[in-house]
């Protein structure tokens, strides 16, 4: 009886570098609040000029879906949650401050 063994390569798990990497971003809001609104602003704004063609932006209303916050373990609002490219990263408040904004987001490096 003979046994034959074949030898198989594990699939790389690196991007195409190729490919440029899609960010996806989940905004959560309380309705059509100033704060909410200045935050989507903010955020479309950035996207626009760093992220151009590399970006989706996920609004959850926290009034229409409550029970979406646990999974981001959401606390305070409008709270954003980048979920790629990983490692996941949270910045709470209405994304006002840019520079705070690139560093959270992991687009630019702390001073």
């Amino acid at each position: 009886m003979s046994t034959t063994k074949t030898k198989t390569r594990a699939r790389s798990r690196k991007s195409d570098p190729r490919k440029p990497v899609v960010w996806k971003l989940r905004l959560y809001v309380a309705g059509q609040t100033p704060k909410s609104i200045r935050a989507f602003a903010n955020l479309k704004v950035l996207c626009e000029e760093h992220l151009k063609g590399r970006y989706q932006i996920e609004v959850i209303d926290l009034r229409k879906n409550p029970q979406l916050a646990r999974g981001d373990q959401i606390v305070a609002i409008p709270t954003l949650v980048r979920r790629l490219p990983i490692p996941v990263r949270t910045i709470i408040g209405d994304l006002s401050n840019s520079v705070r904004l690139l560093v959270g987001l992991d687009l630019r490096k702390a001073d």
